[in-house]
């Protein structure tokens, strides 16, 4: 299973911390890593580009 996927239902609330990192295969602290990292990297995409004319 695609791990964005996965953080995307624990964030939502559909998993709980516990279950995620299982279906990952990680434990807790590895897994709020994971989180963590997942936060950064991510694109914003309701962040609107201005345009010059």
């Amino acid at each position: 299973m695609d791990k964005r996927k996965v953080i995307a239902a624990y964030r939502r609330g559909l998993i709980s911390v516990q279950e995620c990192a299982q279906i990952l295969g990680l434990d807790n602290v590895e897994l709020l890593g994971y989180v963590r990292d997942s936060r950064i990297t991510r694109p914003k995409a309701n962040k609107k580009q201005s345009v010059r004319t």
